[in-house]
């Protein structure tokens, strides 16, 4: 007769229980302007998505709305290890990742609302907003469709003969598609410059990670294919950008694709929708209270006395000004024209 398996973990499993590491994660050494920069981007995405939720209570934004309020260090500190060539593809989950490619608050929110003046007419919406000028690829409703489409995006830069690289932001219930694991194995194959980053923020809609993947740390759902994983903490931006750098560096020398696991958490609920009943209240007060991503920024700042407290005061107060200033926009912006409901289908040569 077969041994039974011990722990409490295992005799109810079968399974050996997932490995756990305990390592110091080394950050980034921003100085003094930089790190002042990361607070008031992270700032901006948090009072942007606080402002497109209350728009949304308001009717004044339609359709599904999903929102970034605790991930903001994940793109912030990414974006930062970018240059002006490389590309960014993202999930439905996409208004802070367009704000970190520098486009325009105005624009964003007006998008939301559906009006003309939006970065994509008032027809993308939430989830399917798109700036090429900007190397951002959409927003993409699908779960895990947006993977593929940027591997070929580092098939093109590869292709072209550049160094620049393709970042794909995926989710941890994303990380269970079957396109995923076909495209971890031709970007590997051809030697893509892809950097496919999972942003684990535990919850894959309402189920929890431990309940939905067998394999837990997903940093390692790239080893079969020879990609090479690393677990990030993703409320930390000085430990998301160190980590970001190395990533960069990786796919810039030729060396093919690498996957990040940002670790981080949203304070909301899936989308606007969703309750979020799954979870307990001193779950999410407890990750705000000792992780938060903007804080742990502020204190620093504090600490090294680079700013006073009213000095954060007034950037907030800039921030807000920006907000409404955006807000305003989206709501006195016109709806577009019937006839562009006939524009941008086609394009035939």
């Amino acid at each position: 007769m077969a041994k039974k398996p011990t722990g409490s973990k295992a005799a109810k499993s079968g399974r050996p229980v997932a490995r756990k590491k305990t390592v110091k994660p080394k950050e980034y050494k921003a100085g003094p302007e930089e790190l002042t920069d990361f607070y008031r981007q992270m700032l901006l995405m948090r009072r942007f998505e606080e402002k497109a939720g209350q728009m949304y209570g308001m009717g004044l934004i339609g359709g599904f709305c999903h929102l970034y309020i605790g991930q903001e260090a994940v793109v912030t500190g990414i974006q930062s290890a970018l240059k002006k060539g490389d590309s960014v593809i993202t999930s439905y989950r996409d208004h802070a990742h367009m704000l970190a490619c520098g486009i325009d608050a105005k624009l964003i929110m007006a998008e939301l609302t559906g009006r003309s003046g939006g970065i994509s007419k008032g027809k993308g919406g939430s989830m399917h907003m798109f700036s090429v000028d900007h190397g951002f690829y959409g927003g993409h409703g699908i779960v895990g469709a947006q993977v593929p489409i940027g591997a070929g995006l580092g098939f093109a830069h590869k292709y072209r003969g550049t160094d620049h690289v393709s970042v794909v932001y995926f989710g941890d219930g994303a990380a269970n598609q079957g396109q995923v694991y076909e495209t971890f194995n031709m970007a590997e194959l051809w030697g893509l410059p892809v950097i496919f980053v999972i942003e684990n923020n535990q919850y894959a809609m309402g189920t929890a990670v431990k309940r939905a993947s067998s394999e837990v740390e997903l940093h390692r759902r790239g080893e079969s294919f020879k990609i090479p994983g690393e677990a990030v903490d993703g409320m930390n931006v000085l430990a998301v950008r160190e980590a970001a750098d190395r990533a960069v560096k990786w796919c810039r020398s030729g060396k093919g694709p690498i996957l990040l696991e940002m670790n981080t958490y949203r304070y909301r609920g899936h989308s606007m929708s969703d309750p979020a009943k799954y979870r307990s209240k001193e779950e999410v007060q407890k990750m705000r209270a000792e992780h938060d991503p903007i804080d742990q920024v502020k204190q620093r700042l504090l600490d090294a006395s680079v700013m006073t407290e009213e000095e954060m005061k007034a950037i907030d107060k800039q921030v807000k000004a920006t907000i409404a200033e955006a807000a305003k926009f989206a709501e006195t912006s016109p709806e577009p024209e019937p006839s562009e409901l006939y524009t941008d289908i086609l394009v035939a040569e």
